[in-house]
């Protein structure tokens, strides 16, 4: 892709300067020497844009370079044989994790504490004498309040 836009830049340079040529050779023929041609506006528009291609070329240049570097170094790794790059890795040993710690620290992961009630509405713990255990009811829903002039509803 990088060669396609290198062609299509190669083109625009040759355009621009052979406008450039133009007119340049168009101011002459008035008589408008080159200290005072460089001040035309065209010129000076025509001299960015050469410039500006030339930038991106320049870029273009270097990528491709950079890109032939990388791929001698690929190579190189490859040709290299496995033993010399396998000890390199290896000279510093993992420390193994101790057993105790790390079932300790699954365990505490596990056993999370319970979530802390709503703010605002505290909560009731009331037993239940059939069953004999404790139940969580929070205030909001234990105390309803109905608008004025409505009966409740059982429900």
């Amino acid at each position: 892709m990088e060669f396609k836009r290198k062609q299509m830049l190669m083109r625009q340079k040759a355009y621009f300067e052979h406008e450039l040529q133009d007119r340049l050779f168009f101011l002459s023929g008035k008589g408008i020497k080159s200290p005072k041609a460089d001040k035309d506006t065209l010129v000076r528009k025509l001299q960015a844009k050469i410039r500006g291609v030339n930038k991106r070329l320049r870029l273009i240049a270097d990528n491709e370079k950079r890109t032939e570097e990388m791929a001698k170094i690929k190579a190189e790794r490859a040709a290299a044989p496995q033993k010399e790059q396998e000890g390199g890795k290896g000279e510093k040993p993992k420390k193994a994790p101790e057993e105790g710690k790390e079932k300790k620290i699954k365990a505490e992961k596990k056993a999370a504490p319970p979530k802390a009630p709503e703010r605002g509405k505290s909560q009731k713990t009331t037993e239940s004498p059939e069953e004999g255990k404790a139940t969580m009811k929070k205030k909001g829903e234990e105390t309803r309040e109905e608008p004025a002039g409505q009966v409740k509803a059982d429900k």
